[in-house]
């Protein structure tokens, strides 16, 4: 079997260090022991997408904030999902991770980067979601709301790459989060494991809730857990 090939490292502002890793065309991306992410499991990150597109109320142009570039899975889905006049914007905190994707994952990415609704933003997915939900509560028409926010920023709603992510999932993210969708959007949310704890904080911020276990990898893989709240 081939060896893992360490290939570059990311530090994150909590202290920990992203590792990208390739095995022949396998890549790998680490944080610790865990790995977050595979290029040959990405079925759930594929459903996150068509889940949520599939279950918002139908825009001539919709708009959708993605949670996270990772190996651009999601992306690619939304982007086949979406018609033309659609617009697409990936947070992705970490200047690293859109470095690779540009780089040694490139090929995975294809040309979905190069797609004219795509904007990629270097910042916090929670900074663009307290705008988005502020402005619409305030009133000011300035700020840019969604049909569908989809959060794959972690391995579940428990902060596990950056503390900073537990606002995301906390009832101050959710309410923010719902107050940024139009009437009738979604929020859809990947998760490595079940947690009833919240889906309960999704329905007490206003979300009408279901709960996808849907598969890693073809039909064996490992069971991983999407949330679609509806506003």
């Amino acid at each position: 079997m081939l060896p893992w090939l360490p290939l570059a490292t990311a530090p994150l502002a909590d202290g920990g260090v992203l590792r990208l890793k390739r095995r022949g065309s396998e890549f790998s991306i680490m944080l610790g022991s865990n790995e977050l992410m595979n290029s040959r499991l990405s079925g759930s990150e594929t459903a996150l997408a068509n889940l949520s597109l599939s279950a918002f109320a139908v825009q001539a142009a919709p708009a959708v904030l993605i949670g996270g570039l990772g190996m651009g899975f999601t992306l690619r889905a939304a982007l086949q999902a979406l018609g033309p006049g659609a617009s697409v914007v990936v947070a992705e905190l970490v200047p690293e991770v859109i470095e690779w994707a540009r780089g040694p994952m490139a090929d995975l990415f294809g040309a979905s980067l190069s797609d004219p609704r795509l904007r990629i933003a270097r910042s916090d997915v929670a900074d663009l979601i307290r705008a988005s939900g502020a402005d619409r509560q305030g009133g000011t028409g300035q700020t840019q709301h969604w049909d569908a926010i989809l959060l794959d920023v972690d391995n579940g709603p428990d902060g596990l790459t950056q503390d900073s992510n537990d606002w995301l999932y906390g009832p101050a993210g959710l309410s923010a989060a719902h107050a940024g969708l139009r009437p009738g959007g979604v929020l859809g949310v990947w998760s490595a494991h079940p947690d009833t704890g919240f889906r309960r904080r999704m329905a007490q911020a206003g979300f009408a809730v279901t709960e996808h276990k849907v598969r890693a990898h073809g039909s064996g893989g490992a069971k991983h857990i999407i949330w679609l709240g509806r506003r």
